[in-house]
C-alpha cells in the first residue's frame, strides 16, 4: 500500500490538529463560505507565533486527545523510534518550523515527538487539483481544490492566513488551523504555489527520511518559497532542487506571460517539469494526483472533467471567476473537498478561498 492507503495516519493527525486548536481570535471576514482569516507575525520569536491563540484552549483536554489520535493511528514502532531521535531534530529539521511546534508543545506539555509527529503525518494524504492558466491577455490565474476524507473536522479549521514582515504582509496562505505548512500560498507580486500529492511510498518512510536525512517536508518548503523567494524563476529552481520527504507536484504560477509550470518531484529533484506553452495552445496545465504522462485512473479521473471545463471557457473568457467555476465541476469539486483557493499574483488582493460544503 501506498501513501492513500495509509492515509489514516494523516487523517489521525489532523484529528489530533483540530482537537488541539479549536476556533480562537480570528478576524471575521462577514463572507458567506469564506475562512476565518489571522494574522501570524514573522517578527514575532518562532516559539511565542502561535501562544496568543493557544492561550484559549484547555491543555488538560488537548494532551488527551492528542495522545488517544496518534497512539491509534501511529504504528507503537514508529513512536518509539521518534522518541529516540528526537533530540537530533533541531540538527535535522529546518527552522523556524521546528521551534513553532516546540512553541506550542511546551505551551500545552506536549512532547516534542509528538508535535512534530503530527505536523509531518500529513505530508503524504491529500488528493488534490491543481491549474495553472493564462489568458489570452497574458495574465496567469492559479486555481486548486484541496480534497480530504476527514472534512467534518477539516472544513471547520481552514484558515487564510496573512504572515506579516515588518507589519507588512508578506506572503499568504490556506492551511489548517496548527499546521505550520502550507499547501496553498502566494507571494504578491512575485509567484502563487500549489502542492498536490503524487503517491509514492509509506509515510513513516518519509517522516525517517525527514528526521535522518535532513529533507524537507513539502509543505514547509511552499512557505519557506513564499517567504525568501524573491520571484517566479527563483521559486521554481527552489522547489524543483530541494530534497523533499516525500514526492509531490508543486505548480507554480508567475506574473508574466507563460511564467506557469507543474514540476512533478521525486525526494531526491525534479521527475519532470511541465510549463505553459500558450503559443503552442497549451494556454493551461491541470495537475490531479497522477503524472501528466500517465492516463489517470478510471476510478479517480479529475484531470478529464477539468480539461473539458477549461476547453468550454475558452483563453478568452478564464479569470478568476471563471477558474472557480471550472473547480467547482463535479468531480473536480466531490464530497471529499475541502476548500477551493483561486488567486492571481499579479492580484493579490484577489486571493479568495471558500470552504465547500458536500451537497
Amino acid at each position: 500500500m501506498g501513501n492513500r492507503a495509509t492515509g489514516a495516519a494523516g487523517h489521525g493527525a489532523h484529528l489530533a490538529l483540530a482537537l488541539l486548536l479549536l476556533p480562537g481570535p480570528w478576524l471575521s471576514t462577514g463572507v458567506p463560505g469564506a475562512p476565518p482569516l489571522f494574522n501570524v507575525s514573522m517578527d514575532a520569536a518562532p516559539e511565542q507565533r502561535w501562544l496568543p491563540m493557544l492561550q484559549h484552549y484547555d491543555p488538560d483536554f488537548v494532551r488527551a486527545a492528542v495522545a488517544e489520535v496518534i497512539g491509534d493511528r501511529v504504528p507503537q514502532w514508529v513512536l518509539e523510534m521518534i522518541g529516540e531521535v528526537v533530540s537530533k531534530v533541531e540538527s535535522f529539521l529546518p527552522q523556524p518550523f521546528t521551534d513553532e511546534i516546540r512553541g506550542m508543545c511546551n505551551f500545552l506539555n506536549l512532547s516534542l515527538a509528538d508535535g512534530i509527529l503530527v505536523n509531518l503525518a500529513y505530508e503524504a494524504s491529500a488528493f488534490c487539483t491543481s491549474i495553472v492558466a493564462q489568458d489570452s491577455q497574458g495574465h496567469i490565474y492559479h486555481g486548486r481544490n484541496l480534497d480530504y476524507p476527514f472534512g467534518n473536522v477539516l472544513r471547520k479549521m481552514t484558515v487564510d492566513v496573512q504572515f506579516l514582515k515588518n507589519g507588512q504582509v508578506a506572503f499568504t496562505g490556506t492551511t489548517f488551523v496548527g499546521y505550520v505548512g502550507l499547501w496553498t500560498g502566494q507571494s504578491p507580486h512575485k509567484f502563487t504555489v500549489s502542492g498536490d500529492e503524487r503517491d509514492k511510498g509509506w509515510w513513516w518512510e518519509n517522516v525517517i527520511a525527514a528526521i535522518s536525512l535532513g529533507h524537507s517536508p513539502i509543505s514547509w518548503l511552499i512557505r519557506k518559497t513564499l517567504s525568501d523567494s524573491e520571484n517566479f524563476e527563483a521559486a521554481v529552481y527552489t522547489l524543483a532542487k530541494t530534497p523533499l520527504i516525500a514526492d509531490v507536484y508543486y505548480i507554480v504560477g508567475g506574473t508574466s506571460p507563460r511564467e506557469g509550470v507543474v514540476i512533478t518531484r521525486n525526494r531526491g529533484g525534479p521527475a519532470d517539469i511541465w510549463p505553459l506553452d500558450p503559443l503552442n495552445g497549451a494556454w493551461f496545465r491541470v495537475e490531479t494526483n497522477y503524472d501528466h504522462w500517465k492516463p489517470v485512473p478510471k476510478r479517480d479521473d479529475r484531470r478529464t472533467p477539468a480539461i473539458k471545463a477549461l476547453n468550454a471557457t475558452g483563453q478568452a473568457h478564464i479569470s478568476l471567476e471563471a477558474l472557480f467555476q471550472v473547480l467547482s465541476v463535479f468531480p473536480v469539486y466531490n464530497n471529499c473537498t475541502i476548500y477551493t483557493t483561486v488567486m492571481s499574483a499579479a492580484e493579490p488582493d484577489k486571493y479568495m478561498t471558500r470552504v465547500r460544503n458536500p451537497s
